[in-house]
C-alpha cells in the first residue's frame, strides 16, 4: 500500500528559506541513503543509526516538505516522481559540503594549509615577497591567497573573514582587532628633480607649506599620515591630484605637477630627487592586525610566529635617498 501523506509543511507562512534549509538540511543525507538502498534497513545500517530512527526521519521530512517522496512495501521503498527531483538537488547539495569540507580541512593542514594574507600596495614589490621567501624555507608547502589593497579596506575584510592577517598603516587601534606594531619606514619629500629644493638632501616639512602636493586618495593610511604631518609642521596641504599608488604619485611628482610625502622607492626614479624631513619626525608604523578572538590554523598561527620573530627588522633596508647636491638644511 502507498501511503500519502497530506498533512501541511509544519513551518509556519512566515518561515523563509533559510528556515526550509535549516530544517532539512540535516536530514539530507539520510535521505540519500535511503534512496540509494532503496531499503531502510540497508541504508540504516549504512548511517550507523536505528532502522527506527530513520524511518522516524524519512516521515518527519515527507511532513515538513508536504509531498510523498518514497512509495513503501515494508522495508523496501521507491522513489516517486517527487522523490527523484528531490534526489538530484540533494546529492548535489551533499556534494558541495564535501567538498567545502575538503577545502576548509587543506586550508588548515599543518604542512600545506592555506594564508589569506592582505598588505599595503607599497609592500607588494619587495616587503612581502621577501617576507615570504623566508617564510617557505621552513615551510615550503604552505599556500598564500594575497590581497593588496589600502588599510581600511583591509581591515574590513578582516572583519569580513577574508582575510587572516593584514600588513596595514598606520597599526589599528580597535576593540574587536589586535595589532602589533612591527616596524617604522621614515616619508621623505619627494620633489622634481629640478625643483628649488632638489639641491638639498633634508629639509623641514614647514618649508614645503606653498607647495602644491600629490597624495593618495582620502581613506588610505599614507594620506591621514601625511595631513597630520602637515598640520604638526603648521599647514594645510594643498592638493592637486589624488591617486591610488605610491609609484604614480612619484610619476606626477616627475612630471613637475607637485610634491608628496611617499615611502621609498623599491628602485630609484628618474625625474625625482627624495629629501629627508627633518621636522616633524616623518615616519609611518608598521604592524600586522588579527581578528581578536578567532582560532588560528596551523599554517596562520606559523605564518603570524614568524611576523612576530620579524619586529624591528620586517622591511628591507632603505638605500641613501639621491640628491643633486650636499646643501643642508637646518633642522
Amino acid at each position: 500500500m502507498v501511503h500519502e501523506y497530506r498533512s501541511q509543511p509544519r513551518l509556519s507562512p512566515n518561515s523563509n528559506e533559510e528556515d526550509m534549509g535549516a530544517l532539512l538540511a540535516p536530514r539530507l543525507a539520510y535521505f540519500a541513503a535511503v534512496a540509494r538502498h532503496e531499503h531502510v534497513t540497508r541504508a540504516a545500517a549504512e548511517m550507523g543509526v536505528p532502522q527506527s530512527t530513520l524511518s522516524r526521519a524519512m516521515v518527519r521530512l515527507e511532513q515538513d516538505l508536504g509531498v510523498t517522496l518514497f512509495a513503501r512495501r515494508g522495508r523496501t521503498v521507491s522513489l516517486t516522481p517527487a522523490g527523484r527531483r528531490f534526489l538530484t538537488a540533494a546529492e548535489r547539495a551533499l556534494a558541495e559540503v564535501e567538498r567545502a569540507a575538503d577545502t576548509v580541512r587543506a586550508d588548515a593542514d599543518p604542512a600545506a594549509g592555506r594564508v589569506a594574507f592582505g598588505f599595503l600596495h607599497t609592500m607588494g614589490s619587495e616587503t612581502v615577497p621577501g617576507l615570504i621567501r623566508a617564510f617557505r624555507v621552513d615551510h615550503p608547502r604552505i599556500r598564500f591567497t594575497l590581497v593588496q589593497n589600502y588599510g581600511e579596506a583591509m581591515i574590513e575584510r578582516l572583519r569580513a573573514g577574508d582575510l587572516d592577517l593584514c600588513l596595514t598603516s598606520p597599526v589599528p587601534d580597535a576593540p574587536d582587532l589586535v595589532a602589533r606594531r612591527l616596524d617604522e619606514q621614515r616619508l621623505r619629500l619627494v620633489v622634481p628633480d629640478d625643483h628649488r629644493l632638489a639641491g638639498r638632501k633634508r629639509v623641514r616639512l614647514a618649508e614645503a607649506a606653498d607647495e602644491t602636493f600629490v597624495t593618495l586618495e582620502p581613506g588610505y593610511g599614507l594620506r591621514r599620515i601625511t595631513d597630520d604631518l602637515c598640520a604638526e609642521a603648521g599647514f594645510k596641504p594643498r592638493v592637486a591630484f589624488e591617486g591610488e599608488e605610491a609609484e604614480t604619485l612619484r610619476g606626477l611628482v616627475a612630471a613637475g605637477l607637485g610634491v608628496a610625502l611617499l615611502p621609498p622607492p623599491a628602485v630609484p626614479r628618474p625625474g625625482v630627487v627624495e629629501l629627508t624631513v627633518t621636522a616633524p619626525r616623518a615616519v609611518r608604523e608598521i604592524g600586522v592586525a588579527w581578528l581578536d578572538g578567532h582560532p588560528d590554523t596551523a599554517p596562520v598561527a606559523a605564518f603570524k610566529k614568524f611576523l612576530l620573530s620579524r619586529r624591528g627588522h620586517l622591511l628591507p633596508k632603505e638605500p641613501s635617498p639621491p640628491a643633486l647636491g650636499d646643501s643642508s638644511a637646518s633642522a
